[in-house]
């Protein structure tokens, strides 16, 4: 299976990559995490990801906040597919690194999940494997079926108490 490549903008984004990581455990997918700036490491940022098919990886997730140009730059490097996750920052509540994030130049596509959805670039990253993983389809299948199971009996019991 391959594997998906976490990098984010510095270590205060750990919180939301946990999300990821996580998620990704449950599902059995291999990860790997590390930090690089757009800024402050252009160079092993690009040299992860010129290297990152050759390396395993099949996806790639970038975290980053308020300028959240991480994303952009790991794109502009490969052909792999980008989900971004813009954060939550101290002035405009995410709304700019989600900005920062989504609206890339034409040729250079990001996906990009919900400010700290690290949940949902975890599970988009596994439905972009499973177009090859039978195995990993049939885990998403089975996550899924039971969320609606959940969401069925929780509007069982608030109709028993209307």
């Amino acid at each position: 299976m391959k594997k998906v490549g976490i990098v984010m903008g510095s270590d205060s984004d750990l919180p939301i990559v946990k999300k990821a990581t996580d998620m990704l455990r449950e599902l059995g997918i291999p990860f790997e995490a590390h930090i690089f700036s757009a800024h402050r490491t252009p160079l092993e940022a690009r040299d992860f990801a010129v290297n990152a098919r050759k390396n395993g990886f099949g996806v790639i997730i970038a975290v980053a906040g308020m300028a959240a140009h991480l994303a952009g730059a790991i794109a502009a490097n490969t052909t792999l597919p980008v989900i971004g996750i813009p954060c939550k920052g101290p002035v405009l509540d995410g709304v700019d690194a989600l900005l920062s994030t989504v609206q890339m130049p034409s040729g250079i596509p990001v996906a990009t999940v919900a400010i700290n959805g690290g949940v949902n670039a975890a599970l988009l990253s596994a439905q972009i494997l499973a177009v090859e993983d039978t195995e990993l389809q049939k885990k998403l299948d089975e996550m899924r079926k039971s969320a609606a199971e959940v969401v069925l009996k929780k509007d069982s019991d608030v109709m028993s108490q209307l």
